[in-house]
């Protein structure tokens, strides 16, 4: 597998680590972060996503371990970055329409605890963070992809509150849902993501936690702007 990275920025700087659970609004708030300061954000997992939609298009279950080891090597995943935003394209699609719903980032969910999934995505991730400014979102960002981020958030939210959003979402789409298994649903990945065997979600020692249930969007991203601005960041 080849994948590639386009940012138009090669100069070493600043990296921003934001981890946490399903629906806690992760990307939501890097991507404004990353407006605010003129940084590239990058989403990891919409990478994993993109891995995993590769995966339900070959029909690969996610519990065919030989297959998706054998196969994900043929993946090409490609970032670009137009005006800003971060284009995901799978072997040469845009596919940032195609990889939101519950199925793919299930199937994302399952998948990623595998080494060589792993082993690649997080190589890319690496070398965009050592060649630009960085916000970057996902469930191991502070504890392993980038252990000496400048700045780790920890963003969570109750359970509840983050099937609410995701429920919100969906009915705007005119997507037909359903709120308690939406919580259900983000319950199990929740657990799935914390006790998988490599790279569990968890809180870095040095993160700062930060509880969105009862917060505005606005006040977490001010929240973190502020941690930043006590690093001596200019």
């Amino acid at each position: 597998m080849v994948t590639q990275v386009t940012t138009g920025n090669d100069i070493m700087g600043y990296s921003i680590a934001i981890d946490g659970p399903a629906g806690a609004g992760k990307s939501t708030i890097a991507k404004e972060i990353a407006r605010k300061l003129g940084f590239i954000y990058v989403d990891t997992g919409a990478m994993y996503r993109a891995m995993a939609l590769f995966f339900l298009r070959r029909n690969i279950g996610e519990n065919d371990i030989l297959r998706i080891e054998q196969e994900c090597k043929e993946a090409k995943i490609t970032i670009e970055y137009h005006n800003g935003e971060q284009v995901v394209l799978l072997d040469g699609e845009n596919v940032n329409g195609l990889i939101r719903n519950e199925q793919v980032g299930n199937m994302a969910s399952a998948t990623s605890i595998n080494e060589e999934v792993r082993k690649k995505l997080v190589s890319l991730q690496q070398e965009l963070a050592a060649s630009a400014c960085v916000v970057m979102d996902g469930r191991d960002i502070g504890t392993c992809v980038l252990p000496k981020a400048d700045v780790k958030i920890y963003l969570t939210a109750d359970s509840r509150v983050r099937a609410e959003r995701r429920y919100l979402e969906l009915q705007q789409k005119g997507v037909a849902c359903d709120l308690d298994t939406i919580e259900e649903d983000i319950k199990e990945r929740d657990y799935r993501d914390m006790n998988r065997k490599i790279s569990p979600l968890k809180q870095a020692q040095d993160a700062v936690l930060i509880d969105s249930s009862k917060m505005t969007p606005a006040q977490v991203i001010d929240t973190i702007l502020l941690l930043v601005e006590k690093t001596g960041f200019k």
